[in-house]
């Protein structure tokens, strides 16, 4: 198995048990098991955890994103793309085994202690803040729109994760309706 293989069987094992689990309660005895990769391989590749910690992020930040895109591309109007962001919410809130946030979480677990980890988790949000900003800039809208729906985006994770109730992505669909209707001058 070259190293490009060996190193997706990894982040994935591990992103699944992190998720499942969290960072803390999985060894990388448990990964190695999961991924079917000895740990001499995997410590070649990840010299430390928080390195695996860390590529795990980086793929959440992709699905994410391509999860963002694919809902996105579904809408036809910036407006309807806009709302997008809460209807991909819905979707992966009643996934089984929904825990809520992998970037929280690991920044609950581990951004006190790692700074690698807290700067990954800083750079999605970051980037999924941007992502809102130039949707709202499309719509022409205000700027600060977009720091108010990735709140709403990022309160609806933390409450759906906490409460068991994907009801909370159509709840901050509701308000993003109001916000925005509001921001383009529309009565709701």
């Amino acid at each position: 198995m070259d190293d490009a293989t060996a190193r997706d069987q990894v982040v994935t094992a591990a992103d699944r048990l992190f998720y499942a689990h969290g960072v803390h309660a999985v060894g990388m005895d448990a990964v190695r098991t999961e991924a079917k990769v000895s740990l001499k391989r995997i410590y070649g590749l990840f010299p430390s955890k928080d390195d695996l910690v860390v590529a795990v992020l980086h793929h959440r930040t992709a699905q994410w994103t391509e999860g963002l895109a694919t809902a996105a591309a579904r809408a036809t109007a910036p407006r309807d793309r806009l709302l997008a962001v809460f209807d991909f919410l819905d979707a992966w809130f009643r996934e089984d085994g929904f825990r809520g946030c992998a970037f929280i979480n690991s920044f609950g677990e581990l951004g006190a202690t790692s700074p690698a980890v807290a700067e990954a988790v800083r750079s999605q949000k970051e980037t999924f803040q941007a992502y809102v900003l130039d949707l709202v800039r499309e719509e022409g809208l205000p700027d600060v729109l977009a720091a108010q729906l990735a709140i709403l985006a990022e309160g609806a994770q933390t409450t759906a994760a906490i409460s068991g109730d994907p009801a909370a992505a159509g709840q901050a669909r509701d308000a993003a309706v109001v916000l925005v209707d509001a921001a383009l001058g529309r009565s709701a």
